[in-house]
């Protein structure tokens, strides 16, 4: 256990997180993801939601500010105007980690899945909303 970090980020996700660089990419998947086809590097945490995860990662890693759409969803298959409760729980975990800042841009699934294929680590939850993935494009962190 860490002070003041949320102990559904284990060694293993706190690692990957750690090492990743600015402008590497993290997916947080579903239940319903092809995680093991698409990850380079993979952390099982099927216990987890993604409202935790998201909310723990977001408590720890700097989102990119520094290029357009760094935070993208997968849009409805057949519908892709149709916001999913997934959608909403993401929007509003970026709103409540960065006050606005950031908004979440959709992808078409074949588009999500090549885009997840280039991620640096992909952490499988065992979320069962349906669109419930997300990748999110590391920033840096300031100097105080």
């Amino acid at each position: 256990m860490l002070i003041g970090i949320d102990p559904i980020l284990g060694p293993d996700i706190l690692h990957g997180l750690r090492a990743m660089g600015h402008g590497d990419e993290l997916v947080i998947a579903d239940g319903s993801f092809p995680a093991e086809t698409v990850a380079r590097r993979l952390v099982r945490a099927e216990a987890a939601s993604l409202e935790r995860m998201l909310g723990a990662v977001l408590s720890v890693l700097p989102i990119d500010e520094s290029e357009p759409d760094p935070v993208m969803g997968m849009e409805v298959i057949g519908d892709p105007a149709k916001v999913m409760p997934a959608h909403t729980l993401i929007r509003d975990a970026l709103t409540r980690a960065s006050d606005h800042r950031f908004q979440l841009t959709l992808l078409e699934r074949f588009r999500f899945y090549e885009r997840a294929k280039t991620a640096f680590l992909v952490i499988a939850t065992g979320e069962r909303r349906f669109y419930g993935n997300v990748i999110i494009r590391k920033g840096t962190v300031p100097l105080p």
